[in-house]
C-alpha cells in the first residue's frame, strides 16, 4: 500500500514538472510571437518602470513627434485557462490590441500591455521582482494600483513623444483600464473602445461569474468621463463582453451627455477588428471631434 502511495506521489510530481515545463515553453512561444510582430512591422519593445509594475509595451522604431499621441491597451489576456483555473502568466494568445495598433495610419500610435504581460518569467522571483501576484490579472485586474500603474506608465510616453495630449484606445478589459485613466486625466481627447468591459459589475451578472472585488468600476467615474469625447464599439456576436455592458455604461450619463455606443453587425469578442480598423478608426475620431449625446447605432460589415 505505501509503495502505490509513492508511486503516486511520484506521478504527480512528474506531472506537474511536465505541465510547468509546457507552460513556460507555451510563455516563451507567446512571447516571441507577439514580438516578432511587431518586429516585422518595423516596431521595437521598451519596459517601462512603475514603482508597482514593469509595464511593456511597442512603438514604432522611429515615432513621429506630434502634439497628439495614441496608446492601444490590451486586454485582459490569457488571464484564466478555464472557467475555474487561473493562469500563470496573462501574456494574451493573441494580442488584438498590438493588431489595431499597428494598424493605425497616423504614425503616432504606441501599444501598452497590461501588468504582469510580457515581462514575468518562470521564477517566483521573477513574479515578485515584477509585483506579478495572480490577483492583478483576476480579481484585482482593475485595482487602483493596476490602475496607477498605467497612468504612470501613459504619463512617462508622453513626455517621452513630447505629446500634449492623448487618445486612449482599449480592447477589453483595456477599455476598463482605459476609462479608468481617462478619469484621472485632463488631457485626453479621446476615449475609444473595442469590445470593452465598461461595467464590470454588469459583465459579472451577466455571465453569472464571481465579482471582481478587487477592481474598479469604470461606471461609477461617469462624473469624471461626462466631458471626454467618447466612441465604443461592440460586435453584435460578442458573448464575452455582450452589449448589454455597453448599455449599462452608457445609461450612467445623463441624456444630453451619453458616449456613443456603435454596435457592428456580425463581429464577435475578437473577430473581425483588425481587419477594417482604420476605417472604424476615422469614423470615430471623427465623432468625438464633434462630441454629441446618445447614439447607438449599427454598422453593416458590408459598410467595410
Amino acid at each position: 500500500m505505501r509503495r502505490l502511495g509513492l508511486l503516486a506521489i511520484l506521478l504527480v510530481a512528474l506531472l506537474c514538472l511536465t505541465l510547468n515545463g509546457c507552460a513556460t515553453s507555451h510563455l516563451a512561444e507567446r512571447q516571441a510571437a507577439s514580438a516578432q510582430i511587431a518586429i516585422n512591422a518595423g516596431w521595437q519593445r521598451f519596459t517601462i518602470e512603475t514603482g508597482d509594475f514593469a509595464l511593456a509595451g511597442f512603438a514604432p522604431a522611429q515615432l513621429k513627434r506630434n502634439s497628439t499621441l495614441t496608446i492601444y491597451i490590451e486586454g485582459d489576456g490569457l488571464a484564466w485557462l478555464d472557467a475555474e483555473t487561473p493562469s500563470f502568466n496573462p501574456t494574451p494568445l493573441d494580442p488584438v490590441a498590438l493588431h489595431l495598433a499597428l494598424q493605425d495610419p497616423s504614425g503616432q500610435a504606441v501599444y501598452l500591455a497590461r501588468p504582469c504581460q510580457y515581462v514575468m518569467g518562470q521564477y517566483e522571483r521573477e513574479k515578485m521582482r515584477h509585483g506579478c501576484a495572480m490577483k492583478y490579472w483576476t480579481a484585482s485586474r482593475f485595482s487602483p494600483t493596476v490602475i496607477e500603474a498605467s497612468n504612470r506608465a501613459i504619463d512617462q510616453l508622453k513626455q517621452r513623444t513630447g505629446a500634449s495630449a492623448l487618445v486612449l484606445v482599449g480592447y477589453s478589459g483595456g477599455g476598463a483600464v482605459a476609462a479608468l485613466v481617462a478619469a484621472r486625466r485632463r488631457d485626453v481627447r479621446a476615449l475609444i473602445t473595442v469590445a470593452g468591459n465598461l461595467d464590470p459589475v454588469k459583465w459579472a451578472q451577466l455571465l453569472r461569474v464571481p465579482s471582481l472585488r478587487g477592481s474598479l468600476n469604470p461606471a461609477d467615474a461617469w462624473q469624471s468621463l461626462v466631458h471626454v469625447p467618447q466612441y465604443h464599439f461592440v460586435g453584435s456576436k460578442d458573448k464575452r463582453v455582450p452589449l448589454d455592458v455597453a448599455r449599462a455604461y452608457q445609461s450612467r450619463f445623463p441624456p444630453d451627455g451619453r458616449p456613443t455606443v456603435r454596435i457592428i453587425d456580425g463581429y464577435t469578442h475578437a473577430c473581425c477588428w483588425e481587419k477594417n480598423w482604420p476605417e472604424l478608426l476615422r469614423m470615430a475620431t471623427g465623432a468625438t471631434a464633434h462630441v454629441g449625446g446618445e447614439h447607438i447605432g449599427s454598422q453593416s460589415k458590408n459598410a467595410h
